[in-house]
């Protein structure tokens, strides 16, 4: 049953599928100066300096708590504010980019360290409106080509499967995925057909669950699909489907909170940079090593403030590189002069009713072209969508939907693998952008090679949302323990983007 708002085609068409939330703004300060740097703060890069700064903060929270007043401490209490009371100077980890990945991160690191960890989680639209996370089509799938993929994506199902005790809070309403595990359903041509075999043997050694069905096959368990021109389909048999991004990236957020998580809704502006002789990297001489040390945020009053901190973190999604730039990678010399290859490309996802169409045997069905579509509710309404080819690639200064699109690509192919899909009409739609890795459109998660303080989470090309459990943890994994431990993802580092090794992934929708 469709949750949203329907939309004429004559309208203006933003996102009806992913109402946005609004969080109360409570950017309350103290003080609205920009406090100068004092030399005799501790360093947050040394542990004993650390911890005595962390008694300090205690010590002066439990003071602030003793003597604030009654509204002062319903303000302080408002877990889901975007800006807590004190504004923080300091902290062990700031991470840059509030959604599904930047909140699974802050929520595996305070579940892991505890209290010994300061989090700090900037994001600069707190209503999420725009965000990728709850604009994508929130599928689940193991169907990659790549082991970490499908590792990561059967941790997924996994997390999801678990998700209210994973996310539970005392006192709320448990949170519920709305998982629909309908399965995938990939079509190959003759020029498509090994590698679907191949990646199908991959994944069910891996431990996912998929047949491989030939045209016949097709037709007996989809009797809707027309398989001209299909040689092979895989199917999905279990931990695919799709669920409520919404509701992942709410329920991580939340919980990050109430684990101690700090949000702040700001914009990152600028990183300042502090030459440290004790660290040696190659191509940079003795002595002269120069690292991030603080990260310049401007509020939602226009105040710039800067947060120094032992670790930072780019999850910043389609607008990772702009982060990246403001670290000088891609400007700087030797390491640093090779950019951060992730991009904005804009993707249109599309809502139609069709009578006659395909009912609840319907998983998300994928094109040989790349079409893709999967039934929303149980009354014959659909959504729908495909990358365009790189010449076709739409302008990423806007989220306005393109209808002629719709029309002219995916309509004419709709019609031919669907029969009843020849009668439908457009009801509502909307626009995301992918983090597009330009370089091998997969992940880039790691520290990067240059700075010792800086981790990136980045480049998932539109399979994002469902890696996001598996992402949070490794990366709490590199900074608690010093290495991946479940999940190895050494391959999916930045590292490979200067040595020029491709980690190319098959199955990109």
């Amino acid at each position: 049953m469709l949750r949203r708002v329907i939309i004429s085609r004559a309208s203006s068409h933003i996102n009806p599928f992913c109402c946005p939330r609004f969080y109360p703004q409570t950017s309350n300060f103290h003080s609205t100066k920009q406090l100068k740097h004092d030399s005799n703060k501790p360093d947050p890069a040394n542990p004993i300096s650390r911890t005595l700064g962390a008694l300090s903060y205690d010590f002066r929270q439990l003071k602030k708590r003793l003597t604030m007043s009654q509204a002062e401490r319903e303000l302080e209490d408002n877990t889901e504010g975007d800006v807590p009371y004190d504004f923080p100077k300091q902290c062990d980890v700031i991470i840059i980019g509030g959604g599904a990945m930047g909140s699974s991160i802050a929520y595996w690191l305070r579940k892991r360290a505890l209290h010994g960890l300061r989090v700090v989680v900037i994001e600069k639209d707190p209503t999420y409106q725009k965000c990728s996370s709850v604009l994508s089509a929130g599928g689940l799938r193991q169907q990659f080509s790549l082991e970490e993929n499908i590792e990561m994506s059967l941790y997924g199902a996994e997390f999801l499967r678990n998700m209210g005790e994973y996310l539970s809070i005392e006192g709320e309403p448990q949170v519920d995925p709305q998982f629909h595990p309908y399965g995938y359903l990939f079509l190959a041509s003759e020029a498509g057909a090994d590698t679907l075999k191949r990646n199908s043997v991959l994944q069910n050694s891996l431990g996912a669950k998929n047949l491989l069905l030939t045209p016949e096959k097709l037709t007996q368990n989809f009797p809707w699909i027309n398989t001209d021109g299909i040689e092979l389909g895989c199917y999905g048999l279990q931990n695919e489907g799709w669920f409520d991004p919404w509701t992942l990236l709410s329920g991580l957020k939340n919980k990050a909170i109430h684990l101690g998580a700090e949000y702040i809704a700001a914009e990152a502006v600028g990183f300042e940079f502090k030459q440290n002789p004790n660290i040696e990297v190659s191509g940079i001489p003795a002595g002269q090593y120069v690292g991030l040390d603080k990260l310049t945020v401007r509020t939602q009053s226009g105040e710039e403030r800067s947060i120094q901190f032992a670790i930072a973190i780019i999850a910043a999604g389609a607008h990772s590189n702009d982060i990246a730039r403001m670290a000088k990678i891609g400007t700087g010399p030797g390491m640093l002069s090779v950019p951060l290859p992730v991009e904005p490309r804009k993707r249109y996802v599309y809502c139609f009713h069709s009578p006659d169409g395909p009912g609840l045997n319907t998983p998300l069905t994928i094109d040989p072209t790349g079409t893709y579509f999967r039934r929303e509710g149980l009354a014959g309404n659909y959504i729908c969508g495909r990358s365009p080819e790189l010449v076709d690639e739409p302008a990423v200064d806007n989220l306005e939907v393109d209808l002629e699109y719709f029309d002219q690509k995916i309509w004419p192919i709709l019609a031919k693998r669907v029969e009843a899909f020849g009668n439908l009409k457009v009801k509502s739609s909307w626009a995301g952008f992918y983090e597009y890795n330009k370089f091998d459109e997969n992940g880039i998660i790691g520290m990067h090679p240059y700075y010792h303080n800086l981790y990136l989470a980045t480049g998932f090309s539109g399979h994002g949302i469902q890696h996001a459990p598996a992402v949070g943890r490794a990366i709490s994994e590199l900074i608690i323990d010093g290495r991946f431990v479940t999940i190895d993802l050494t391959r999916l580092g930045f590292d490979r983007i200067i040595t020029l090794e491709p980690m190319l992934e098959a199955n990109i929708v």
